[in-house]
C-alpha cells in the first residue's frame, strides 16, 4: 500500500498529517510518500528549494525512527498544486492520499478556488482530510 501525504512544512496541521499518517501506515504496513508543491521554481528560488528539501527529509525522520518505508517528493512542474497533487497520485499508483484543509467561507472557496476540494473531487483514490 502507498500513502501520499500532502505536506507544507510550517503549517498547523504539518505534524498532525505525519502523525496520522505514521499511524495508517503502521497499521496498513504502507509505504509513505511525503510530498511538497511549489507551483514554481526557478534558479534564484534555489534557498527556497534547499529550505524545502531539508524541510522534507526532517519529516521523513518521524517514518525512520518506526522503520517505515518513506520517500520524500519535491514537485516543481508548474501547474496547480491541486491538479499536481492527483496526477502524482496516479503516477505513483497511490492506495490514498491525506491532506491538511482549511475553513474558507463559500466565497473564499469561489474566488481562491481550493486545492483539497481539487484532490477530493478529482483522486482516483480515497482521500482522508485533516482540519
Amino acid at each position: 500500500m502507498k500513502l501520499i501525504v500532502g505536506y507544507k512544512r510550517g503549517t498547523n496541521q504539518a505534524e498532525n498529517l505525519l502523525e496520522l499518517a505514521l499511524k495508517r501506515a503502521q497499521l496498513f504496513n504502507a509505504t509513505v510518500l511525503i510530498v511538497t508543491i511549489m507551483p514554481e521554481g526557478m534558479e534564484k528560488d534555489q534557498d527556497l528549494i534547499n529550505e524545502t528539501e531539508a524541510g522534507l527529509e526532517k519529516a521523513k525522520t518521524h517514518f525512520d525512527r518506526k522503520n517505515i518505508t518513506c520517500e520524500t517528493h519535491l514537485l516543481i512542474r508548474g501547474i496547480d498544486p491541486g491538479d499536481d497533487l492527483v496526477n502524482f497520485a496516479k503516477e505513483t499508483q497511490a492506495d490514498e492520499v491525506i491532506i491538511g484543509v482549511k475553513n474558507r467561507t463559500k466565497v473564499g472557496k469561489l474566488l481562491l478556488g481550493s486545492t483539497a476540494q481539487a484532490v477530493v473531487l478529482n483522486a482516483h483514490c480515497p482521500v482522508v482530510t485533516m482540519k
